[in-house]
């Protein structure tokens, strides 16, 4: 039986459960700040990196803090061999973010503990996990692909050695910079699903790398960090910008929805997709210019046909996608979208992991019970073979 006079929030939605310093979303105006700092102003002009620091320390670095960020990140990007190693033995099958996963995990078995036989959970190990994780990715991706591994270069930034370890090649700069400025986008968004999972498991006293291995986890859904892999499938159905009302007005009438379209947040559009639509049309080539120009289209009869069927509660775009073709044009195939994703929103979920620490509280919600009545125990042998009553 339902308990009565209870309000039920089922998705949490508008509820506020704790404080942050990190990130601000302001929905109704479209503002997302970092520490106080507009995203607005953060992607055109300051580095991956600048943000890292940003989060995990509460401030924009001076000159020597950043060269200092770069250098410790830089030094830490190398995998454990013997995890590596074991990564060479997996089904070339296996789903990137599966292997994500899996790895993060596993790097806890090569951290330091204290003598209380704990993990360390503090801004070194931050900024390990920063470093690390675009490794992984890299690394998989070149294994599934039947190649060898590519090192680690300590010259490069987070942005240019995530794409020299899948190519070899170091990136020019449009390239390095589309990847950095998607990133700094990407580091934060205040209590989205996979940052409030990885604070659940911290506000356990869960160490960082299962708390990190939460949100990865999280992150997989095709409402959250999946979305960008389904936008790409529509891009390439589509093929052409003009079949796009065509396209939606289809997918519309199988019920299905436009991915990428609208978001629990923002009433307007998201501010991160319009520096994503710049990188996406930046991106040169003929075959790379066509993803953002079938991109562009399909937003624009998106807009249109759903105003026709709810006028009066516009959707927009958002972050997803336009990460679409901009990942795309980087020559990342659509199932590593995701792992890519993490590349960015690991600086977030740390930062948000030891924000958790410094003040915990247990997490620990409560359910409205919405099953049967109290029954009276009947022994096995009194139950017979018959229907249950």
């Amino acid at each position: 039986m339902a308990q009565t006079g209870t309000i039920v929030d089922r998705g949490l939605e508008g509820v506020v459960v704790n404080h942050t310093n990190l990130s601000n979303v302001e929905g109704q105006i479209g503002r997302l700040t970092y520490r106080g700092y507009d995203i607005n102003e953060l992607a055109p002009n300051a580095c991956f990196e600048e943000v890292c620091h940003l989060l995990l320390f509460g401030q924009l670095p001076t000159t020597k803090e950043l060269s200092s960020i770069k250098t410790r990140l830089a030094t830490r990007r190398m995998l454990p061999e013997p995890l590596l190693n074991g990564m060479l033995r997996l089904p070339l099958t296996a789903w990137p973010m599966d292997v994500l996963r899996t790895i993060v995990s596993g790097l806890a078995l090569f951290s330091p503990v204290n003598p209380h036989g704990e993990h360390v959970s503090d801004e070194n190990t931050a900024i390990e996990l920063i470093a690390q994780v675009p490794t992984i990715v890299a690394a998989w991706d070149r294994i599934r692909r039947g190649l060898e591994p590519i090192e680690p270069r300590h010259d490069l930034s987070q942005a240019a050695n995530f794409l020299y370890m899948r190519t070899g090649k170091v990136p020019d700069e449009i390239h390095q910079t589309a990847l950095d400025t998607y990133l700094v986008l990407l580091a934060d968004h205040s209590f989205n699903a996979s940052t409030f999972s990885a604070r659940v498991t911290a506000s356990t006293r869960a160490d960082i790398y299962a708390a990190v291995t939460s949100a990865v986890a999280t992150l997989e859904g095709d409402l959250h960090g999946g979305a960008p892999s389904k936008v790409m499938t529509m891009l390439l159905e589509i093929g052409k910008p003009k079949r796009s009302e065509t396209y939606v007005r289809q997918l519309l009438a199988r019920g299905e929805r436009v991915m990428g379209m609208g978001h629990r947040e923002y009433k307007v559009r998201d501010p991160r997709a319009q520096h994503l639509e710049k990188m996406a049309k930046a991106l040169g080539g003929a075959e790379d210019r066509r993803w953002y120009q079938i991109a562009r289209a399909l937003e624009d009869a998106a807009s249109k046909v759903l105003h026709e069927e709810k006028p009066g509660r516009p959707i927009y775009a958002n972050v997803e996608f336009y990460t679409a073709p901009t990942l795309y044009s980087l020559g990342i195939p659509s199932d590593e979208f995701t792992c890519v994703f993490a590349c960015g929103r690991i600086a977030g979920w740390t930062a948000h992991i030891l924000e958790q620490l410094k003040d915990n509280r247990l997490i620990r919600p409560q359910a409205t019970y919405s099953g049967p009545e109290v029954h009276t125990f009947v022994p096995i042998e009194a139950r017979g073979n018959g229907k249950h009553p």
